[in-house]
């Protein structure tokens, strides 16, 4: 009877064991409120106090408490505009860009927290559409438009988008025929410390520049492709080590070779099929003073890896189309349909939610 009693406690304390070392993996989220009802798909962590969001109708906003208050900062002349993409690089200086054919297509800077804003780029030619931008720093950064007549549009940026210089097309490889990217969440394009630049495209190829956007080159990934899918997200931990997610936009709950890694700076991609993602997903974030930790979020859930991507464990959240971590600590904030914010938590390289 004693031993059998002995048995039944070592158990129990397994249990309670692993639950204490399941418990620091999991990612905490806490809903905010914007003051708006607009699909939210940009966002863009400045510090634990500090971020930028953006969407539908015009809508731009900043916080400067943590997400407790979020106020529109709105764009004069633009109130129709759908801001798909935010970059912020402090609480004074944001980048907003707005996607749609033609001129509807612009990308906005402010330099006083969104009191006033330049006009920087306005696109005029009907073919072009902006889907995403990207800065390393203030000075340097690129945004992309779907591809017009067989050829990619990328634009590059060397003093703060005070001139946005278009990449010649024999710089650039040929695209495929309707290849763009999906203006989902901001983030299909990244740029490196060192003058790197990706951008994941509709057909699931990758581009990549190493010397800050003057020649270019393309990988094919083996994620999905076809009506709806390819790559929606990008993003680099380092030089090397890369992830890129997707799926179907239309099939939210489905998981079909949606994610993949690379070790090599984009050069070859190795496609996850085991422990994957558990739905489509919009964006993807390396946690910050991680060896290899990511946080992958899309409308209908989000998944955490801690082995570089390899695999992946369902994270919660109520859904969310854009993620943004801020650069020094995994927290930040997410955004998503009807005006959604909510502020998120992941676990730290030791395991636990790091300090703010």
């Amino acid at each position: 009877m004693r031993a059998m009693m002995l048995i039944r406690t070592l158990a129990v304390l397994v249990c309670i064991t692993a639950v204490v070392v399941a418990q620091p993996l999991s990612v905490r989220w806490l809903p905010q409120t914007s003051g708006v009802s607009v699909r939210l798909r940009g966002v863009s962590a400045v510090s634990a106090e500090v971020a930028w969001a953006s969407g539908a109708e015009g809508t731009v906003l900043r916080t400067l408490d943590g997400g407790r208050t979020w106020q529109p900062r709105a764009i004069p002349g633009a109130p129709t505009l759908d801001f798909r993409d935010v970059d912020a690089v402090s609480a004074q200086a944001a980048y907003a860009l707005s996607i749609g054919p033609g001129e509807t297509s612009r990308i906005y800077k402010t330099r006083d927290g969104g009191s006033t804003w330049t006009l920087q780029l306005a696109i005029t030619d009907p073919k072009m559409f902006l889907d995403a931008m990207a800065f390393r720093d203030e000075a340097h950064g690129v945004a992309l438009s779907d591809s017009v007549d067989g050829q990619f549009v990328i634009f590059t940026t060397s003093n703060g988008g005070a001139d946005w210089i278009r990449v010649p097309a024999d710089r650039l490889p040929p695209a495929l025929p309707g290849e763009g990217a999906f203006a989902a969440s901001g983030t299909n394009v990244a740029m490196g410390a060192a003058g790197q630049m990706w951008i994941g495209t509709t057909t699931s190829r990758v581009l990549r520049s190493l010397d800050d956007g003057r020649t270019w080159s393309v990988v094919a990934t083996p994620l999905a492709t076809g009506e709806a899918t390819g790559i929606f997200s990008i993003a680099f931990r380092d030089a090397n080590h890369g992830i890129v997610v997707g799926g179907n936009y239309q099939q939210e709950s489905g998981a079909l070779d949606n994610v993949a890694t690379t070790s090599d700076g984009g050069a070859t991609w190795t496609l996850v099929r085991q422990r994957g993602l558990s739905g489509f997903r919009s964006v993807v974030a390396w946690l910050p003073g991680s060896s290899g930790s990511w946080l992958a979020v899309g409308p209908s859930g989000s998944d955490l890896s801690s082995d570089d991507g390899r695999t992946w464990t369902p994270a919660g959240g109520a859904g969310y189309d854009a993620l943004s971590l801020a650069p020094r600590e995994a927290r930040g904030w997410a955004t998503g349909a009807g005006g959604r914010i909510g502020s998120v938590r992941a676990p730290g390289p030791a395991g636990a939610p790091r300090p703010r």
